[in-house]
């Protein structure tokens, strides 16, 4: 069973490494060619997708432990869902651009840079207090819903949506039942 820490490094390293790999490019800047940008289109796609359901379930689940195991966990929760709302703002308006449009460059890099930012946020501020007080049994615990919900978590970033654990859990499965058919309807996440 995996802990709470563990599915959430996962999630890091991998988000991690798509940065990098957008990172080095090419863009349409750098002469890439059609099939150079679907691919990057693809990618961003795939990390829209990731991105949105580490997320809500973050929001879900990891959030409110936070909240309820720290003493400045409201502090640490909000500056953290405040950082991941304007990523989900920031997503959103990139998962509709195409890779030679320059805003796609301008937005990713803002992403990469803010994504990175919140990743060290979590890890360094976050864990090192929450492994302090988190037993075994509620780390696992956690670990096992964070990964649960992703399954059934939003695929799409919906930055309207409060990140409320109350409104994610009414609202969350209808959401993500919706993303998940337009996903299917127009081969999104292929």
């Amino acid at each position: 069973m995996p802990n709470v820490f563990d599915v959430l490094r996962k999630d890091h390293e991998e988000v991690k490494k798509a940065l990098a790999e957008l990172e080095r490019g090419p863009t349409a800047a750098t002469g890439a060619s059609p099939e150079q940008l679907q691919i990057r289109e693809k990618l961003v796609e795939q990390l829209i997708i990731e991105e949105s359901k580490h997320e809500a379930v973050e929001e879900e689940y990891f959030w409110p432990a936070v909240r309820d195991k720290l003493p400045d966990g409201d502090r640490l929760a909000d500056e953290a869902t405040d950082q991941e709302q304007k990523a989900k703002y920031v997503l959103d308006e990139l998962k509709d651009l195409k890779g030679d449009d320059p805003k796609f460059e301008q937005l990713l890099g803002k992403f990469i840079a803010d994504g990175r930012e919140h990743i060290v946020y979590e890890e360094e501020r976050v864990w090192a207090p929450l492994r302090g007080v988190l037993s075994a049994e509620e780390a696992d615990k956690l670990g096992t819903k964070l990964e649960e919900g992703k399954k059934l978590a939003p695929t799409r970033p919906h930055p309207h949506t409060p990140p409320k654990p109350g409104i994610l859990k009414a609202a969350g499965p209808a959401v993500a039942a919706a993303d998940r058919v337009r996903d299917a309807v127009t081969g999104r996440g292929d």
